[in-house]
């Protein structure tokens, strides 16, 4: 009898944790636009609702409240985190949809529960609705498409809010970022990934494996799903060659230490990756922290005078630090790659693995990357 063909890769890794999968505040807006939007036009809620996330799911929302009136529409959906400890779980994620002036496209505004930004460093400007920027083009297909079917312009206001959600970002890192008034409505894929470190770190382990039973000599570690494309565009890996890392950087190395296989490629945001090159392997947000003070340091190592310097010290977040050099052309990303593939070397200690390191931004640019060193760093 054949045994059935390993299965590896992202989906199977998510897969094998046995954790069930939730939405994000950014689906769950989604969901409530696109209801509030149809019976702004039709008079009618649908209920349920289905939407399409950028993967290409499509899956649908019960409505937990809607109220209709001449000139809006609001529903609602309360969002469903599945097996992740998320403080927003539970919340009722409301989108109140009015008629806009002609030409206008969908304006997004913050209603009760939702944050505004109030510092640079962060993917909207100052002023802007905390609506990030991947639910604003969920948000922008589901009106779109509503207009298609049933006649409308597109051309609305969107306000999103969250029940009690500034008490709720309480419990967050936004008043520190500087978004002051509630909660970001987030979510790069409109699905959140289940939370669990010890399931985590064994679908992580599980990954390796099956890369190494079907011969892959180069994997890569990811710490999301942008950073995932990035790896695939630069280096071709296949779907079994890609390991969702997460936070959990520690442990990728210290079981490729024990199971190496000869090249990986760690790909990640530039803070989540700054914080590996100051020494952390727990990269969640809870458990260590960017730390300005370092990056400063090598902004200035790397050729920042003491103006550009200090204000890498007192940038808001690593996004704006990186940005601010790179403005002045100094490579603060390239030296933040270096120390971050140093870091892993030192944790793999000897082990066979050349290392390659890449940072990137939100919008999965490049900021900043090393190239492959170590024992085994001839392998392509």
């Amino acid at each position: 009898m054949t045994e059935p063909k390993a299965v590896g890769g992202r989906a199977a890794q998510l897969k094998s944790s046995g954790l069930r999968p939730g939405w994000t505040t950014g689906a769950c807006a989604t969901a409530a636009a696109k209801a509030a939007y149809t019976a702004l036009l039709t008079g009618c809620f649908p209920d349920p609702v289905t939407i399409t996330l950028p993967r290409g799911q499509q899956p649908s929302f019960a409505l937990a409240v809607e109220q209709l009136a001449p000139d809006r529409a609001m529903a609602g959906v309360v969002k469903d985190a599945g097996d992740d400890p998320d403080v927003t779980h539970g919340a009722l994620v409301r989108a109140t949809v009015r008629t806009g002036p002609a030409g206008s496209g969908v304006v997004f505004r913050a209603g009760p529960g939702v944050g505004t930004v109030t510092k640079a460093g962060l993917p909207l400007p100052v002023g802007e609705p905390a609506i990030n920027p991947v639910p604003r083009q969920m948000i922008r297909a589901a009106v779109a498409d509503v207009a298609a079917r049933h006649g409308g312009t597109g051309d609305v206001v969107v306000e999103v809010s969250v029940d009690d959600g500034e008490e709720i970002a309480r419990s967050t890192w936004n008043p520190r970022l500087g978004i002051l008034g509630g909660l970001s409505i987030l979510g790069t894929t409109g699905v959140v990934v289940p939370y669990s470190c010890s399931a985590w770190i064994d679908s992580i382990r599980r990954g390796v494996d099956v890369a190494r039973a079907a011969g892959r000599t180069h994997v890569a570690g990811c710490t999301g799903s942008t950073s995932e494309k990035v790896a695939v565009a630069v280096h071709e890996l296949p779907e079994d060659a890609l390991l969702d890392m997460g936070d959990f950087a520690g442990a990728v190395l210290k079981y490729l230490r024990r199971h190496p296989v000869p090249r990986l490629t760690v790909a990640g945001g530039f803070a989540k990756l700054s914080k590996l090159a100051a020494g952390h392997l727990d990269l969640h947000s809870s458990r260590s922290q960017v730390d300005q003070g370092f990056l400063a340091g090598l902004a200035h190592e790397a050729g920042a005078d003491e103006g550009l310097t200090a204000a890498v010290a007192a940038a808001n977040t690593g996004l704006e630090a990186v940005q601010l050099c790179r403005a002045a052309g100094v490579p603060l990303g390239d030296l933040v790659a270096e120390r971050a593939r140093g870091v892993a070397l030192g944790v793999l200690l000897g082990a066979p693995v050349a290392v390659d390191v890449l940072c990137i931004d939100r919008a999965g640019t490049i900021v900043g990357q090393a190239p492959p060193a170590g024992p085994a760093r001839g392998t392509t």
